[in-house]
């Protein structure tokens, strides 16, 4: 049903909902879990609770409260396990500045654990992923890979060094997207999470009415070992369904095969992709230094619309 408050819905596939409360404050809902994909509990409800306040920072809000998501198979997860996951998110949380205020349990067959996040955001300053602009520079800030390091965690293959840099990325929060909107430095924005780059870029593009150029070599794998993870096939069935999806709005250019999975691969709690005027990108950069976004790598930019919604280089 159409409410002139409702600001964002679910017709620009955007990472939240916002509806306007008065000329100052809106609202921003969202909700987001998934199953394990760390052997850690803690960490695990540290990665989900990053993941799913990071929808509110992708439309340049602040968190405010939140509630737990929570299925377990109560005969199979003890007590005290599903207290460190619960201790992990609330520990997430707390690091956001955000209340968590209940939630909500069921018994479920594998376990699945998220926030449903509601925050606050200046409708004059909110971000979408409907106003790029050709011209625009793509700024990525946090490297690609979670879902082939963790798929290679999953098989025993990942490496320690690589295990606990991915885990540590994931449990960032993107909180610079609050302060890049609040300073009106960016135009549009989204997360990187289950549709790859390329996914969410596509969403972009089809919502802003442009389409946008990456450059393969410029954007950062997590390590180098990622390459080799990705010549053992150590590639998620997300990454894979992503892949399909792009050859058809995707213009692969002469980007090679590993390319092509590392721009596809379903991130967990990935980056933010922000679209920058040129005028505009040395004050971002400053922003993501102080920061210390774990990367501010400028990977593409935003075209006027073209045959193929996106070409990569």
């Amino acid at each position: 049903m159409w409410d002139k408050d409702l600001l964002v819905g679910a017709n620009s596939a955007d990472d939240a909902g916002v509806y306007r409360l008065d000329r100052d404050r809106a609202l921003v809902q969202t909700v987001d879990f998934f199953t394990p994909i760390v052997d850690d509990p803690y960490m695990y409800g540290q990665i989900a609770a990053a993941n799913a306040l990071s929808d509110v920072y992708a439309m340049g809000g602040r968190p405010l409260t939140a509630m737990n998501v929570l299925g377990v198979p109560t005969d199979v997860v003890p007590p005290e396990m599903i207290a460190r996951i619960l201790r992990g998110g609330a520990a997430k949380v707390k690091q956001a500045g955000c209340v968590l205020v209940g939630g909500h349990t069921i018994r479920n067959p594998e376990p699945i654990y998220g926030l449903s996040v509601t925050g606050m955001v200046n409708p004059r300053r909110m971000l979408t992923n409907a106003g790029a602009k050709p011209g625009d520079l793509l700024v990525l800030t946090k490297p690609l890979g979670t879902g082939v390091a963790t798929t290679g965690i999953k098989r025993g293959i990942t490496s320690a060094v690589l295990a606990r840099k991915s885990i540590a990325l994931m449990q960032r929060l993107n909180d610079v997207g609050a302060e890049l909107a609040e300073n009106g430095l960016i135009r549009a924005a989204t997360d990187v999470t289950g549709f790859g780059l390329l996914g969410h870029l596509a969403s972009l593009c089809r919502a802003s009415h442009v389409s946008a150029t990456i450059d393969a070599g410029a954007v950062p794998a997590i390590s180098d070992e990622i390459w080799g993870l990705i010549e053992q096939n150590c590639v998620p069935g997300g990454s894979r369904d992503n892949h399909k999806a792009a050859d058809s709005l995707v213009d692969w250019g002469g980007s090679t095969p590993a390319q092509q999975t590392l721009l596809t691969d379903a991130q967990t709690s990935g980056g933010l992709l922000l679209c920058v005027s040129p005028r505009r990108v040395d004050a971002v950069l400053r922003v993501l230094k102080r920061y210390r976004s774990p990367c501010s790598a400028i990977v593409g930019t935003i075209t006027r619309t073209a045959s193929r919604l996106i070409r990569v280089r």
